[in-house]
Formats: C-alpha cells, sequence, structure tokens
C-alpha cells in the first residue's frame, strides 16, 4: 500500500512512497528525472549545485532517480554517482537506461545481447554501484525481437512450439541437449540472476511489445509521455499495464512546463533546448497551443495551474 506524503522536522512537505508495479519495487511517489542537468534542456548545469539539489531531494523524501547511459552522453550518470557517494546510495532507488547508442556520432538503436551486457556495466562503473534497480531499455530495436534481449530460451519454445510433431521429433534427435544449451537466456535475465539488475523496464514501447516481453520476463515498469496532451497512451498502452500489474512511470507530464509556464516558455528557451525543435512549440502550432492553455488552467476563474495534474487523475496513484 502507498504511504501518503507527510512532513519533516523542518516543517517541509516529505514526499509519500508507493509500489511501482507488482514485483516489489517500492519508490517515491514523485521522482527526479537527471537529463536537464546535464543534456538537452541547454548546456550543463553548474555541477556542485545539481549535487546539492539531489541531495535536497533525498531530504524531501525524493528517493527515485532516473538517468541513461544518452544523456551527456554519460555525464548525468557520472554526476549522480558523485552526488550518491558517502552513503547516499543506501537511501535512493536508481533507474537507467541503455539502448541508444552513439558511435561516430552516428546515433544508432540497440538491443542485441553483447551490447545490452557492455551497456549496464558501463553504467555500473559510472554510477559507482554494484547493482542497478531498474534498468530500462530506452528504445526498442525492431532489428532484435525483444524475447532475444530479454530472453533466448523463450525464442526456443516459440520455434519448437510451430513445429510439427514430425520435424520436433527429428529436432530433438539430432540435436538433443545441446539445443538447450546453444541457446542460453537473454542479456537482461542473466544479468538479474548475477545481481546486476534488480528490474526490467521498457521505455517508449507498444502494448504488443511490452505483452511479448513480460510473457518471458516479468516488466515491472513502462516509461512514457503522458500528459494532456499526449493522451494516446491511454487508449492501449494504459490499459495493457494495468491488466499485467506493471507500473508507469510518465515523463513530461506538464508537457514539458509547457502547462505550468504557457507560452511564455518559449521565449526562455536556450538555443541548446531540444524543446526548441519540437513541433509543438514552434510558431505554426502554438497559438492553437497557447489556447488550449488558456482552457486547461482556467485563467478566467483563477485556477491553479497545477489543475492539469488533475486532469490526468494524479499519475501517481495509477
Amino acid at each position: 500500500m502507498a504511504r501518503e506524503a507527510g512532513s519533516g522536522s523542518d516543517g517541509g512537505v516529505i514526499v509519500g512512497r508507493m509500489k511501482l508495479g507488482s514485483q516489489g519495487l517500492e519508490v517515491s511517489r514523485q521522482g527526479l528525472g537527471c537529463m536537464g542537468m546535464s543534456a538537452f534542456y541547454g548546456p550543463p548545469k553548474p555541477e556542485t549545485d545539481m549535487i546539492a539539489l539531489i541531495h535536497y531531494a533525498i531530504q524531501s523524501g525524493v528517493t527515485f532517480f532516473d538517468t541513461s547511459d544518452i544523456y551527456g552522453p554519460c555525464t548525468n550518470e557520472i554526476l549522480l554517482g558523485k552526488a550518491l557517494q558517502g552513503g547516499a546510495r543506501e537511501k535512493v532507488e536508481l533507474a537507467t537506461k541503455f539502448g541508444i547508442s552513439f558511435q561516430d556520432g552516428k546515433r544508432e538503436i540497440r538491443g542485441d545481447p553483447a551490447y545490452v551486457r557492455a551497456a549496464c556495466e558501463g553504467s555500473l562503473q559510472r554510477l559507482g554501484i554494484d547493482c542497478i534497480d531498474l534498468y530500462y531499455q530506452h528504445r526498442i530495436d525492431t532489428r532484435v525481437p525483444i524475447e532475444v534481449t530479454l530472453m533466448l530460451d523463450a525464442m526456443v519454445k516459440l520455434f519448437l512450439y510451430n513445429l510439427d510433431a514430425m520435424s520436433l521429433w527429428v529436432l530433438k534427435f539430432i540435436f538433443g541437449k545441446v539445443l538447450s544449451f546453444t541457446y542460453k537466456m537473454g542479456e537482461l535475465k542473466k544479468l538479474v540472476e548475477e545481481g546486476k539488475i534488480k528490474y526490467i523496464g521498457l521505455s517508449e514501447a507498444s502494448a504488443s511489445t511490452i505483452r511479448r516481453a513480460h510473457s518471458v520476463h516479468p516488466i515491472t515498469a513502462v516509461q512514457l509521455e503522458w500528459s494532456l496532451w499526449a493522451r494516446d497512451v491511454e487508449e492501449d498502452i494504459i490499459p495493457t499495464c494495468r491488466e499485467l500489474g506493471i507500473g508507469i512511470v510518465a515523463y513530461c507530464p506538464l508537457g514539458g512546463g509547457f502547462f505550468s509556464s504557457g507560452p511564455k516558455m518559449v521565449e526562455t528557451l536556450s538555443e541548446h533546448d531540444f524543446c526548441k525543435f519540437m513541433p509543438r512549440f514552434q510558431p505554426e502550432n502554438l497559438a492553437q497551443n497557447a489556447l488550449i492553455f488558456e482552457r486547461v488552467n482556467g485563467q478566467e476563474e483563477g485556477m491553479h495551474p497545477f489543475t492539469t495534474c488533475i486532469g490526468l487523475g494524479s499519475p501517481s496513484r495509477k
């Protein structure tokens, strides 16, 4: 059962806790996405300031931290690792991601077993930890079946299931036990068994991919954009996760700041802020989106901007 927020000794609010998914992971109701500290939302922020921010978050009960090896790249994990030295690691739940590779300036989506292991080992080293609490596949490699990334023997079972009786008998006669030995479990499953990761998550995956992945190894959480202008996930993905007992981690619940700041936020974006290049913030779309902002926030009635959270029924309770 989730624990509600309370008050700290200094009078500040302490964020409550909740179960994420049905596999046993418990986290703070609100998490802290660390991406913008190092990349994408303008230039990197001062390291000392960001470490102080992370420590303040922990004191406020925010213990669920999100990063990725692609943020920087790599520098965001290094920053978080520094912030969690001196005993802070034991107080938090760490989520990081793999699956987006930059080689020689070329962006590539990868989910092959060799890459998965190398990425995990790299994240462990940069974070300075022995085990990752929640390890997401950041993007799905369509060239590699999700079953291969998670667990290779599931592919073998699927293959054998679709063989007719005679073909199956011949295959077993020829290969015998060698078959089950050759097709070993995929890297994510092996990394769990080795104690290098505790829980597995997916990011930006379709409902069908989520089902396939969950059928071969329990998926703890799915990360996706969920806000008042990203409601399509409610058609199929959210119901699928609820059915399977998979937690939802929503990013940009306030539309990247738009539903709290409104159109004026566009005027403050730096040249290096990736929001500056998103279609929803372009002049040809901004006028219509400004009308949506005014309607949602009920400015004529003096409603608070954070009524947008109510519009989603409070994602942290979903």
